[in-house]
């Protein structure tokens, strides 16, 4: 069968994160990417070999995969730097980290349980059996594109009682998503605190807790946040008096209801904020505050919406609404990454029962996701998506996720194709019949 290789631009990435990886078993690595890309249909691991020409070697991917698992730190990293320098980056980074579900199916799938599902769908089905993944992506802005997602790291949540049915020997212990969630923002800053630069986490209103805001709080990350309508808050301490002894205050004596405040007519005012890609004006509020889950003073953002109103939150009190918006706003990166890896990449087909298989294939997808954007970066729109075939739709519209992947195909094919003539010129009807079938990957 046909195998077409990956770019050479493309190669060097992959051979950057195998460092982490046993000597003898680092380059499995690209052929296994390779597989990732161009499989078809269901996305198992079955379907990555075939696409990759491994079948023959299949035991051996099967093993390397759960290798994968137990390196995923620091592969990530490895991955995170690697964005860094493709990417660059202002005075601030901002990550956003949330979680997601992925079904699975049968009794002996390491790992697996029951839980809440998000997207019930027409079934409405309100839970789901399968592995639910802590993940965390890194938010950036691309100057023709808006806001990209390029997720990173994810944690693996096991409930209490599931642990009990691992093997012995896998070492797993039960956290919590909130003990999940801090984990992943201590690996974060330790590999990015070298950088100086600010690091900013938006997560949802779930994570507003104590066991993840203060760890997060102490690792030196600025949290952003949706804030609870009936949020227990109160007002900032006053000045000490002169000579005044005694522990200085750390909460204000008055309670503070964001509904109350809400409600008064007064003390809107406008401010303008980059969201979803384009400039708005919001009435909003904001105050300073202090609040029990952070153990001091925040950011406290209100947002008048048509029929209601919201609560944002920001664990630096200097921050600017603009700043406190915009995060929030961007953390719709990571729900739609969620979406593209479900999607596109076939997230949670892999079709494998052990523990650290099971992480090793999902961080493949996610890594095989952070790659195709970057390749994609600096690519004109033009190269990733041609839409003059599709009249009715919008020819404005950025290239998706799905367009990137595709065209990193065409790429790698179009490759295969001029390396073969160069070898045995073709002719021009052959040109012209292979440029029509690459175009069916449009």
């Amino acid at each position: 069968m046909v195998v077409w290789n990956l770019p050479a631009d493309f190669l060097p990435w992959i051979a950057a994160l195998t460092w982490p990886l046993h000597g003898r078993l680092a380059w499995r690595l690209a052929p296994l990417a390779q597989g990732a890309l161009f499989a078809r249909g269901r996305r198992t691991v079955a379907s990555w070999l075939r696409a990759a020409g491994l079948g023959a070697d299949f035991p051996a991917y099967y093993y390397f995969l759960a290798a994968v698992g137990r390196c995923t730190r620091a592969i990530a990293g490895s991955l995170l730097r690697l964005a860094l320098e493709h990417v660059g980056s202002g005075d601030r980074l901002l990550f956003a980290l949330d979680d997601t579900p992925t079904k699975r199916y049968g009794p002996k799938v390491q790992g697996a349980g029951v839980h809440h599902n998000p997207t019930p769908g027409p079934a409405g089905s309100k839970f789901l059996y399968g592995h639910l993944w802590v993940t965390l992506a890194w938010v950036v802005r691309h100057p023709r594109w808006g806001t990209l997602g390029l997720p990173l790291l994810a944690w693996l949540y096991v409930r209490a009682k599931d642990v009990p049915k691992l093997p012995a020997r896998s070492g797993w212990a039960f956290r919590t998503k909130l003990e999940l969630a801090a984990r992943l923002v201590a690996w974060l800053v330790g590999w990015a605190r070298h950088l100086g630069k600010a690091l900013w986490v938006v997560v949802d209103g779930g994570y507003a807790k104590a066991p993840f805001l203060k760890p997060a709080l102490r690792a030196g990350v600025v949290v952003v946040g949706r804030l609870r309508k009936d949020a227990a808050l109160r007002d900032v301490p006053p000045p000490r008096r002169p000579g005044q002894r005694g522990r200085p205050r750390v909460y204000g004596p008055n309670a503070i209801s964001l509904a109350k405040r809400a409600g008064q007519r007064r003390g809107w005012q406008d401010a303008e904020a980059v969201l979803y890609g384009r400039r708005v004006t919001k009435a909003v509020k904001t105050f300073r505050a202090t609040w029990g889950p952070v153990g001091g003073v925040l950011r406290v953002v209100l947002v008048r919406e048509e029929h209601t109103w919201l609560a944002f939150f920001c664990t630096d009190p200097t921050a600017s609404v603009e700043q406190v918006l915009e995060a929030v706003a961007d953390r719709a990166a990571i729900e739609q990454d969620f979406h593209d890896l479900k999607e596109v990449e076939g997230l949670g087909q892999q079709q494998v029962r052990g523990l650290w298989a099971n992480l090793g294939a999902f961080h493949v997808n996610l890594w095989v996701h952070t790659l195709v954007e970057l390749w994609a970066w600096d690519k004109p729109k033009a190269a990733l998506c041609d839409r003059t075939a599709s009249p009715w739709d919008d020819a404005g519209r950025r290239p998706s996720h799905a367009d990137r992947r595709k065209a990193l195909q065409r790429h790698c094919i179009q490759d295969e194709i001029t390396r073969a003539a160069h070898r045995r010129p073709l002719s021009r009807k052959t040109q012209r019949l292979f440029q029509s079938l690459v175009q069916l990957l449009g």
